[in-house]
């Protein structure tokens, strides 16, 4: 359904880190809310200070300010959809659990634990509270390998481990979840796995030749394209295939930002032909 034919105007709101760089974080999740005709909200948890090269420097924010976002937009603004990106620390967390007690339209959980250029971004005493008070309030979450191997216990070195890995993240927290390859290459494409309960499907894209650090940002702007998807009353399906070619032709147009440095911007044309997504048969 399209913006203009819905009773209320689309909002989804990012509760995650600013990114000083803009690259992820609240302003990639802005700048994509935008891209898909939603009105975007945002929760801020921490002030980093990095670019997509390094991260040089993280201010978290107080709980207490953090449960007073959610809450203030909440009592006004008429959400379809919400996502969480970066949290840093147990406390935060708690608070953001906290705030979205009640919460009735899809929550997207991005446990964010350590950015593309490898600093922590998530506290080491915090993972067992992400896991404790917010997962169990997902209606998805979007773990990419490593952060999937924290929440299951498992090591991911193959296609079936990561079969096997996002069926255990939809059992335990009782809701969809949607692996992110990464790395992970199935010959001579990148493979994404969705789980929501009994039903599973591979995602294959074909692969990209990067520079640089140009891929910074992907799993903020995956993880706010389907929550607008979702926002805009898409199936889950759907909401996937618009947000991994939004993302895919992010990569395919990036644009050039600084020496030999390339970043994720919009793209000016529509690359869902590019996302095959199949049905996997469990034998």
């Amino acid at each position: 359904m399209k913006a203009s034919e819905k009773p209320y105007f689309p909002a989804v709101l990012t509760i995650a880190g600013s990114d000083s760089g803009g690259g992820a974080g609240i302003q990639a999740d802005l700048r994509t809310f935008y891209a898909f005709e939603t009105f975007g909200c945002s929760a801020i948890s921490a002030v980093t200070s990095q670019n997509p090269n390094e991260v040089t420097r993280i201010d978290l924010l107080e709980p207490a300010a953090v449960k007073a976002q959610i809450e203030t937009v909440r009592s006004a603004i008429r959400l379809g959809a919400a996502k969480t990106g970066m949290l840093g620390s147990a406390a935060i967390i708690e608070a953001a659990a906290e705030a979205l007690h009640g919460f009735d339209a899809p929550l997207v959980v991005d446990p964010v634990m350590i950015s593309t250029s490898g600093a922590e971004l998530l506290a080491p005493d915090a993972a067992g509270t992400l896991i404790s008070t917010l997962l169990p309030l997902a209606a998805w979450i979007t773990p990419n390998l490593p952060e999937a191997e924290k929440l299951s216990g498992m090591r991911i070195e193959t296609y079936q481990d990561m079969i096997r890995a996002a069926r255990f993240c939809s059992e335990s927290w009782g809701c969809g979840c949607i692996l992110k390859g990464g790395h992970f290459r199935g010959g001579d494409s990148a493979v994404d796995i969705i789980c929501r309960g009994d039903e599973i499907y591979r995602v294959s894209t074909p692969l990209l030749a990067l520079d640089g650090n140009t891929a910074h940002g992907t799993g903020c702007t995956l993880s706010a394209a389907f929550a607008a998807g979702l926002a805009l009353e898409y199936s889950y399906l759907e909401a996937f295939r618009q947000a991994k070619a939004f993302v895919y032709g992010a990569l395919a147009e990036a644009v050039l930002i600084g020496d030999g440095l390339r970043a994720m911007y919009p793209p000016r044309q529509s690359w869902a032909d590019c996302i095959c997504i199949d049905p996997v048969t469990q034998g």
